[in-house]
This record gives structure tokens, C-alpha cells and sequence, in this order.
């Protein structure tokens, strides 16, 4: 059993630690971990990108190397609670509000209304949203934003869910809080800043209405069972994750994320991603500036 000795973080830059490098045979067993618990696959060349990842939580713990820290890990003492910390340190949560603005103007322009009028006839009157990769929640509070600025005015019986997730579990524990920098709003129009933030210094926090229109939790997109308990949704988006898994994980991803639709739900992903050799499912669809893929 490992002892663990955290140095508080604070302290790290006045403390000369010892090199330690990750080793080809390391770097293989630690890419096959996390790729057979997250779908997430690190190519040869990200080698360096995986080692300063990792080294963050070794230097934390007080550890002598990436082997170490790997028993560390696996050791189930351990591994509950050390394997959310894991996935904190691989992942990168780059993300600010209305990004990919195309794809918010076609949910308001084509996407919600055309979902509507086919509610309407199944006497339904609730839209579902699912931001699958929402990071510290940006992409779910602007789609809280346009929805109730542009969408509910025109249709006051439409109630909406929105539900944002993320493999890591401090961007969620942020996107709770909902305080962000200057930075997180650098594409907001001051019309939104003033209407629904709260200015506090160099933050600003989201106002209780649109916080209220939103609900946060862990989920592993990797996970089929986990994935299985999300299911009829109406818009999924899913940006900028599918570059971080090879073709076997895109597959078993994007399938996942075609049965938690409904008929005639929409998938947004990342503008540098597509499903061309992925799934053959969706339908591709064309809008102003950007493309949806749509489940019939």
C-alpha cells in the first residue's frame, strides 16, 4: 500500500524536484489504461503531452515515477477516488461563451422551431439538450441564454432541459459555481453580459434564471451503461471530443450518442471534427456556416 504525501501546491515552485521521464514501456501501459477506461488515445507523438500531464499528480503525491504513480492508481484503496484526479489532469476544458455561434443561431432559427411543430403533434411539450463535453459549462449556459432570450418569448408553453456533463470533475464542480473570468466572455455582446451576469471585480457570475435552466454531472462518454441512462434527447453537442479518440472510440462514442437521440434529434460536434468514415446513421445537414447531423 502507498503512502500518499501531498505537497501543497503552492509550494512546488520552491521546491527543486527530482527528472523523472515516462518511458516507452510506461508510456504504452499508461496509454493502454486510459484508453480502456475513457476511450481517450494518446498517438506516439503526444508522448510529451501525456508525461506533463501526468507529472502534475506525481509531484503531488510526493511519488519517485510514473510506474509508481500507475500502482498508485490501480491500487484499489485508491483508485475511486485518485481516478477522478487522473482524468482532471489528462483532459483539456478549453472553452468560452457562444462559441460556435452558427450553431446556436440554426437551434433558433431552423433547428428549435422545426422540433417544436413536431411536438405539437405528439402532444409533447418539452425540448431536451445535452451538452456532452460542456467543460466549466459555457456551451450549456449560452444555449440557457438564447433559449430564453429568443426562443421562449415565442413560445411560452415549450419548457426546456438542459443537462451539461464532463469526464472531469472539477470543470463540473465550476460550471455549478458559474463564475468566470473576462475570458470566458470575450464573444458575449455587453447586451448579454449586462442582462444575465452579476460583475464582481474580474468575475462574473451567472444570474439564478439561467443557472436554474441547467443541471451538471460526471459521465464518462466512453462508459455505454453510463451513456445509456441519458437518453431522449432532442440536441446533443459534442465538440471537440472525437479528436481525442482513435476510430474504434469515435465509433462506440458516436453510437452511444445516436441511441440517447430521439427521431429527428440533431448532433453538433467540433468544427475541425466529422463523422465522415465514423457513422453512417445521420443525416447530414447543411446551415449558414456550419452542418448538424440529424437522426431520422
Amino acid at each position: 500500500m502507498f503512502q500518499q504525501t501531498a505537497v501543497p501546491v503552492g509550494l512546488l515552485s520552491n521546491i527543486s524536484l527530482p527528472k523523472i521521464t515516462l518511458s516507452d514501456k510506461s508510456f504504452s501501459m499508461w496509454r493502454k489504461f486510459i484508453f480502456d477506461n475513457t476511450g481517450i488515445y494518446f498517438q506516439n507523438n503526444k508522448k510529451y503531452l501525456l508525461e506533463s500531464r501526468l507529472l502534475r499528480r506525481v509531484n503531488y503525491l510526493g511519488l519517485s515515477s510514473f510506474e509508481e504513480y500507475f500502482n498508485y492508481v490501480i491500487d484499489t484503496t485508491n483508485f475511486s477516488k485518485e481516478i477522478s484526479h487522473l482524468y482532471d489532469a489528462i483532459t483539456i476544458n478549453e472553452t468560452f461563451f457562444f462559441r460556435n455561434q452558427p450553431q446556436f443561431d440554426s437551434l433558433v432559427t431552423t433547428i428549435i422551431p422545426e422540433l417544436i411543430q413536431n411536438k405539437i403533434t405528439q402532444g409533447i411539450t418539452k425540448i431536451r439538450i445535452w451538452s456532452a463535453a460542456s467543460s466549466s459549462g459555457e456551451e450549456a449556459y449560452t444555449a440557457a441564454m438564447i433559449i430564453s432570450e429568443l426562443v421562449k418569448p415565442k413560445f411560452p408553453n415549450f419548457s426546456f432541459e438542459i443537462i451539461g456533463t464532463d469526464i472531469n470533475k472539477a470543470v463540473i464542480e465550476a460550471a455549478k459555481k458559474a463564475v468566470y473570468r473576462e475570458y470566458s466572455l470575450h464573444q458575449t455582446s455587453p447586451y448579454y453580459i449586462k442582462k444575465y451576469f452579476n460583475r464582481n471585480g474580474n468575475f462574473y457570475e451567472l444570474k439564478p434564471e439561467v443557472r436554474s435552466m441547467v443541471s451538471f454531472k460526471t459521465l464518462n462518454l466512453y462508459d455505454t451503461f453510463a451513456v445509456k441512462q441519458m437518453n431522449n434527447f432532442d440536441i446533443i453537442f459534442c465538440a471537440n471530443v472525437l479528436i481525442y479518440f482513435n476510430a474504434e472510440s469515435k465509433a462506440r462514442v458516436v453510437s452511444n450518442l445516436y441511441d440517447s437521440l430521439n427521431r429527428n434529434g440533431y448532433l453538433f460536434i467540433g468544427y475541425s471534427e466529422t463523422l465522415n468514415g465514423v457513422s453512417k446513421a445521420f443525416k447530414l445537414v447543411s446551415f449558414p456556416k456550419t452542418i448538424g447531423y440529424k437522426k431520422e
